[in-house]
């Protein structure tokens, strides 16, 4: 039994992985922010990653952490103002770092520790409307890349760069029936990714089975990054 940290573990992707670990016996802790969550296998606690993290209680050893938080605000840039982006910028990577930092004597602690986060296809791809989220997720994939190699080889490092996923987070993306088949077509597997296909990508980042994997990040969508079909 491995002991397991999730931020923004109460729907979507985090959700999907909490129930996952716990399901195999694992120690998941999970938080939540806006909507309480109650579990009889995840224990969950309230977390805002914006305010102080002295709430949050990290036991002495953690094998592996997984931030999930993040937005989806796709505008014209001329009308995104650049407060706007400092506020994406502080949920989608300042506070991954405050809780890595917080967590890293944990981390180190551990046989196997791994460490999980999420970009997106954007960053790579490059889509209109998307330079706000790309600009924060750039940031954590130089973050995954930097800290992967300082951290080694006592902790790996990587992160998931998914296309549009199935979630709470895209539902405004997928609010209609046709709004979900025209986002399918754009994928060579002609589907929408769900919670659980993130979610076994994280279980095996997680697991000793990607023990020689560090300081990668994973396109999980349906091919979109790299196909042309």
């Amino acid at each position: 039994m491995k002991n397991y940290l999730i931020i923004g573990g109460s729907s979507g992707i985090g959700k999907a992985t909490a129930e996952l670990l716990s399901s195999e016996g694992h120690q998941v802790t999970a938080t939540y922010n806006q909507k309480a969550t109650e579990s009889s296998k995840v224990n969950y606690i309230f977390l805002n990653v914006d305010e102080d993290l002295d709430q949050l209680k990290i036991p002495d050893v953690l094998d592996g952490l997984v931030y999930c938080p993040g937005a989806i605000d796709l505008k014209p840039f001329s009308r995104i103002k650049p407060e706007s982006f400092l506020e994406d910028f502080q949920l989608q990577v300042l506070g991954a770092i405050k809780v890595l930092q917080k967590a890293e004597k944990a981390l180190k602690a551990s046989q196997s520790a791994s460490v999980v986060l999420f970009s997106t296809v954007a960053v790579q791809h490059g889509f209109n409307f998307h330079t706000k989220v790309s600009t924060s997720k750039g940031a954590i994939e130089g973050l995954v890349r930097a800290l992967a190699a300082e951290w080694s080889p006592k902790v790996r490092v990587n992160a998931i760069a998914p296309s549009l996923t199935d979630t709470p987070l895209a539902a405004k993306l997928l609010s209609t029936d046709e709004k979900k088949e025209a986002n399918a077509q754009r994928h060579p597997l002609k589907k929408i990714g769900a919670a659980h296909d993130i979610a076994h990508m994280v279980q095996f980042l997680l697991s000793e089975k990607s023990g020689w994997i560090t300081g990668q990040v994973y396109a999980v969508d349906g091919g979109m990054s790299s196909l042309k079909v």
